[in-house]
């Protein structure tokens, strides 16, 4: 089975010439829940984003389940984005106009599945993160948590290749964070996908498979 992340000498730097980092390399293997630690304004942001096809690397190669996004168009970058990766965010990013079912459902909309089935598969991955009587509550109704948990729903709904998690816990209170980092990590599990996790949070770091720290020149184990 192939790697489901692979980077080759990815490089990024800002329009103001100062480098973010250089020549990173890192192999994502399918099930591996992988966390990376930095201090802030290192770029960890910026590297999801490159990741996902959001941001383009000034050099190297990106391959997310053996497919590159180098010389794809916007369109067939977000049919790959759309298809092999899943989001949760620090801010959520749920839509306030849509109850949390077609929210979560929002995904497999855009993959053109048919309504019923979508909805269908919202619902039971409410039920999954425990807000299976919650169906059809909107954004405003809800807690931090509950919102974090609609996220995760919503990220691992499509069954994508990778997770990727930008501060998930951020905004939340120690022991929630503590509940979500745990649920979030037991979803991906279950549902056989690879995590890289970008966070602060030594806590939420713990649970991975292995710790990396960006820096401008390079990704280095933590675990060693």
């Amino acid at each position: 089975m192939s790697a489901v992340l692979q980077l080759k000498a990815v490089s990024k730097s800002l329009p103001s010439g100062r480098r973010l980092f250089h020549d990173l390399d890192l192999v994502l293997e399918p099930g591996e829940h992988v966390a990376i630690r930095g201090e802030s304004g290192v770029g960890k942001s910026t590297l999801l984003n490159i990741i996902a096809g959001l941001d383009i690397a000034d050099a190297g190669d990106i391959r997310v389940a053996g497919h590159g996004f180098v010389g794809l168009d916007d369109a067939e970058r977000t049919r790959l984005r759309r298809d092999k990766i899943g989001f949760v965010f620090q801010a959520f990013h749920i839509l306030p106009h849509l109850d949390l079912t077609r929210n979560v459902a929002f995904p497999l909309i855009l993959q053109n599945t048919r309504r019923p089935t979508a909805l269908r598969r919202a619902a039971d991955m409410l039920n999954a993160v425990g807000l299976g009587d919650r169906l059809g509550s909107y954004p405003r109704e809800l807690s931090g948590g509950e919102l974090q948990r609609v996220a995760i729903a919503r990220a691992l709904v499509h069954e994508p290749a990778l997770i990727l998690a930008d501060e998930p816990t951020g905004n939340l209170d120690p022991d929630t964070a503590a509940q979500i980092i745990t649920l979030l990590c037991s979803a991906v599990k279950e549902r056989g996908a690879s995590m890289l996790l970008v966070t602060h949070s030594p806590t939420a770091a713990a649970t991975a498979n292995r710790q990396l720290l960006l820096t401008p020149t390079g990704l280095f184990n933590l675990d060693e």
